[in-house]
């Protein structure tokens, strides 16, 4: 697999506002719920399975016009997060690939989300995912690049603090980071937030740890390790995320 626009690992400042956003990203993983859009949802132990069908579309399924209209003209991949409910940190991750003008599903795996939910004005602390299109640039985490093709920052300063607890340790072993309220082609745990530090900020994918999050989307490892692999910024990847009825909307 050809890799592009690698990092380095470079030196990030652990700051205040760093914390105050990593406290905000903890998450968590499911036994294997199945449910997706035609498609089901990872078995649990990690190992994603593929589409039984894998019948194309030329929409990507559940997401109506407002948030369809909002995908980039040249994006070929699309991160679905269909949430179970408004108030619910249950959801589906569903990585889609368009061909022509055909979407098709490809992997998907059980997930969670912000521990009360979605909104569609998300604040700091609020606990809730932000309802949304957003592009997906920019990657990093503790561990050693995996083969990312999102350019990829390594650091110690992305670890979860000590005194978490032990559950959560490995929360930020991979992340990609989600553009909501953040500067593109910075490494994820940049703390500049654009629309001030209100709008919150620091929306990652990143790794489970048994339950919801306090904004980010979280996965198995196996599914964060297949999404930074696959994931290429030559097809302008992008997140589209909510509960299924905002998604329809």
């Amino acid at each position: 697999m050809r890799k592009r626009g690698v990092r380095r690992a470079v030196a990030v400042w652990v700051t205040a506002g760093f914390l105050m956003v990593a406290s905000a990203a903890c998450g968590g993983s499911d036994g294997g719920r199945t449910r997706a859009d035609g498609t089901g949802a990872e078995p649990a132990g990690g190992a994603a399975r593929t589409s039984p069908a894998a019948q194309g579309t030329s929409r990507v399924p559940g997401v109506g016009d407002r948030l369809h209209g909002r995908i980039p003209a040249g994006s070929r991949q699309v991160v679905a997060v269909y949430g179970e409910g408004k108030d619910s940190a249950d959801s589906t991750v569903v990585l889609y690939l368009r061909r022509g003008s055909t979407w098709r599903p490809v992997r998907s795996w059980a997930a969670h989300n912000g521990t009360k939910g979605w909104t569609t004005h998300h604040r700091e602390g609020d606990k809730r995912s932000p309802v949304g299109v957003f592009t997906l640039s920019d990657a990093g985490g503790v561990l050693p690049d995996p083969g990312s093709r999102l350019p990829y920052t390594r650091s110690a300063a992305f670890a979860a603090p000590r005194w978490w607890a032990r559950a959560y340790w490995h929360d930020f072993d991979y992340v990609i980071a989600i553009d909501c309220n953040r500067v593109r082609g910075t490494p994820p745990n940049d703390p500049v937030r654009p629309e001030g530090a209100a709008a919150g900020g620091g929306i990652w994918l990143h790794l489970d740890h048994g339950s919801g999050t306090s904004a980010c989307v979280s996965l198995p490892k196996a599914a964060m390790e297949y999404l930074l692999r696959t994931l290429d910024p030559e097809l302008h990847p992008v997140v589209v995320m909510g509960d299924r009825a905002d998604l329809r909307a």
